[in-house]
């Protein structure tokens, strides 16, 4: 199933910064919906994910009733994305 939506990237602080966009609460009801099929533990979802022209494979992490999308550092340089932008995505779930 493919997916898109404007996500704002947030970091979350822990021993090394993680940058994730936050699924907004409508998409993230229709994965809540899904994750039983989709999800191979603890709740992440597997997700192909796309900004522009720049893709890549991760997992969706449960957050609080919704989900982030993890944005690695050199997907985000390539896609220049920063702390605060809210770009475009395109997931695909269960890739």
């Amino acid at each position: 199933m493919e997916l898109e939506f404007d996500g704002e990237v947030i970091e979350w602080r822990g021993p090394a910064p993680f940058f994730y966009a936050v699924v907004p609460p409508d998409v993230a009801d229709v994965i809540h919906e899904l994750a039983p099929m989709l999800s191979y533990g603890w709740g992440v979802i597997p997700a192909r994910v796309s900004i522009g022209t720049v893709s890549w494979t991760t997992s969706l992490f449960p957050k609080d009733g919704g989900y982030l999308v993890p944005l690695r550092a050199a997907e985000r340089r390539r896609a220049g994305v920063e702390l605060g932008d809210a770009p475009h995505l395109v997931l695909i779930l269960g890739e």
